[in-house]
């Protein structure tokens, strides 16, 4: 039996309560940031815990965050449209206006359900794979998410750069891509720097004005066309002369398609910053089913807005624009909507209509800001693959625009460079949703729907690497540069103290609380066979080595190695008696990380510093570094003691460690 829309798998729900994101920035406090500056910059982020709840917003607003960079493509699609398919555009628009609503839409508004958090299908698919594994397809998945996202930024800010170049009425000053697109860059920046609620005013504003220009143009250039009948007739014999009947018009238009997909960009986005939509009053926080319900009216109203803006500006440009302007050097390369604006409405209404388009591609990468602004601290700092500073937003805003500045440098702003890599992050992007998808409802009777839809993004995905394999490359360097330092972060953050919270259970806080008065000597142990004679033979050995005196209490701990890729953790310590030992159990992703931290836990309890005692550990000390980098277990005692001697400055309140 099918499960209901907004129901995921019990996995998915029960990690989705509300995360450490960091997207608000207008309230909170410093987190014990020292300088104005650093208060500043990690504002709303808490040491130790998640940064405060992010502002929402209604869903039409949010619509027009993601629109950015969705009808931002108005700018220049109708161009590559008639470039990739000549008089079959306005077909092969349809077709991609059919692929939009038929599958892109469906797969969405079904991730939405599954990830309500902003997730994505990254959050889908990391559940197939367990451990390391895990990690490491999400890292591949951030990758290509990365490659979508930053190259978004960049291109959108290198086409407004060439349109404002392109201008008549631009002084030549100006001519300088490189320069111009990175001024761009920083304003963008400074937006996000600014606060959400001015990037969602600001992008409300952009998308009202660019939508209703082209709705303004679209009507004069439809009511031009009707009375010029002769140009749509001689549009119609050109069509059927080259391609014959409908049907092989279709067939045709549908193998030119994945050159048009970059139509499709913006569902990513629309599903990323879900945070940012509001929901209900009495949304579940962990399945907000008000939140799911609004983004998918978010996603449908903004898939059928462009639906009728596609097809509208691919039939006037189609049949008004002599074919010769969209070559590269004509006067409609790149912004054949614009040329129709010059032309039909004067040089005023013109130039108003290139500034709203110089001004919705800039903003385009605010939703891709926004995208990235939530998806990486929902997974790099808790995986321990990022500073910790990364869940909050304005040092990730700075980072970003780091990393924009040299893709923009390194690529010259040149728009075409670009472009593949932009249609394989998004390609990418859309054939995981789908795939994620098709593995959720494969026990349902719309199995073989949503596995068609898969088809039909993979054939996309595959058709353009073929076609622009330095996508793919491109993509390849974001993945290998994350990977890299998400490694080099897990390795450097491996001696923090990684536990959240320490809950001890009845048995376990009488055991403590009866020793308290004696002195609390804690003997480190990994079990073999649980028997009366092990813990016997344990005991003795430990008080010859460390010299304790028969009658000084002692007290056992035993940490179970859990899922070693996991790196924060609460500690769940079970008390257990085995003859007449007192013994406290648990399980956690680092063997010292979880004796350190319930050493303090039983030093604040009771007030009494702990004694700790370790044995030797024999073998080679750097096969034991990269055992606890790896596997969270290693040469316990040291490790124990550098993860106190961090979490405690002074030397006198940390629990004491004995090696013997």
């Amino acid at each position: 039996m099918e499960s209901p829309p907004d129901a995921a798998p019990p996995g998915i729900a029960a990690r989705d309560a509300p995360p450490p994101v960091a997207l608000e920035f207008e309230r909170g406090s410093g987190g014990g940031a020292r300088s104005k500056l650093g208060r500043w910059l990690l504002q709303g982020l808490h040491h130790g815990g998640p940064a405060t709840a992010h502002p929402t917003y209604p869903w039409w607003k949010v619509m027009c965050l993601t629109g950015v960079d969705y009808f931002s493509t108005l700018g220049y699609q109708p161009g590559i449209a008639f470039l990739a398919a000549g008089v079959l555009s306005p077909v092969a628009t349809l077709i991609l206006i059919a692929v939009t609503l038929l599958v892109a839409l469906p797969v969405y508004t079904q991730v939405a359900a599954y990830s309500p958090h902003g997730q994505g299908s990254i959050a889908m698919l990391e559940e197939l794979l367990p451990r390391w594994k895990g990690k490491a397809f999400v890292l591949v998945l951030l990758g290509f998410a990365l490659t979508d996202f930053i190259i978004t930024i960049t291109l959108s800010a290198a086409d407004a750069t060439a349109h404002i170049i392109e201008n008549p009425y631009t002084p030549s000053a100006l001519a300088h891509p490189v320069a111009v697109t990175l001024v761009l860059l920083a304003v963008l920046g400074a937006v996000f720097l600014k606060g959400f609620h001015e990037a969602i005013g600001l992008a409300l504003l952009i998308v009202v004005a660019y939508l209703g220009m082209n709705a303004v143009l679209l009507v004069v250039s439809l009511r031009e066309l009707f009375r010029h009948p002769e140009a749509l007739a001689a549009w119609k014999m050109d069509l059927f002369a080259l391609h014959g009947s409908p049907l092989r018009m279709v067939a045709a238009a549908a193998l030119l398609f994945p050159r048009l997909a970059l139509g499709l960009s913006g569902f990513e986005t629309g599903v990323a910053v879900m945070p940012l939509v509001r929901g209900g009053d009495g949304d579940d926080p962990v399945r907000p089913a008000g939140r799911i319900r609004n983004t998918r009216k978010l996603l449908l109203t903004a898939a059928a807005i462009m639906s009728v803006f596609l097809l509208a500006s691919s039939i006037v440009t189609t049949t008004l624009i002599p074919h010769a302007e969209f070559q590269k050097g004509g006067e409609a390369n790149g912004r054949a909507l614009a040329y129709l604006a010059h032309g039909l409405l004067g040089e005023g209404f013109g130039t108003a209509y290139d500034l709203s388009t110089i001004a919705i591609l800039w903003f385009a990468g605010a939703s891709a800001m926004a995208g990235l602004l939530n998806l990486v601290p929902r997974y790099l700092p808790p995986y321990g693959m990022a500073p910790d500073w990364a869940r909050a937003t304005r040092p990730l805003v700075l980072v970003f625009m780091v990393i924009s500045f040299l893709v923009t440098i390194i690529f010259d702003a040149d728009v075409d460079a670009q472009g593949g890599a932009y249609a394989t992050g998004v390609l990418f992007l859309m054939a995981s949703a789908s795939v994620a998808v098709t593995i959720a409802k494969w026990g349902t009777g719309r199995r073989w729907m949503y596995a068609g839809m898969t088809a039909i993004f993979l054939f996309t995905l595959v058709a353009n690497v073929i076609e622009r394999p330095e996508g793919i490359k491109i993509a390849s360097l974001f993945i290998i540069g994350i990977v890299s330092t998400s490694l080099l972060s897990r390795a450097s953050r491996s001696t923090e103290l990684r536990i959240h919270n320490v809950r001890l259970d009845a048995a376990a806080q009488a055991a403590i609380d009866a020793l308290a008065p004696h002195g609390l000597r804690v003997i480190a142990h990994r079990p073999d066979r649980f028997t009366v004679d092990e813990y016997d033979t344990k005991e003795r050995q430990a008080r010859e080595d460390h010299s304790l005196d028969q009658g000084e209490p002692v007290l056992f701990l035993e940490v179970v190695k859990g899922d070693a890729s996991d790196f924060t953790d609460d500690l769940e310590v079970r008390g257990v008696t085995v003859g007449r030992h007192h013994i406290l159990r648990c399980e956690s992703p680092a063997v010292p990380n979880a004796i350190a931290a319930l050493l303090l836990h039983i030093r604040d309890r009771t007030g009494r510093n702990p004694d700790a005692y370790f044995g030797w550990t024999e073998g080679n000390p750097v096969l034991y570094v990269l055992r606890y980098v790896a596997l969270g277990e290693g040469d316990t005692a040291p490790v124990t003691r550098e993860v106190l001697r961090k979490a405690i400055p002074d030397p006198t309140e940390r629990p004491r460690i004995h090696v013997g």
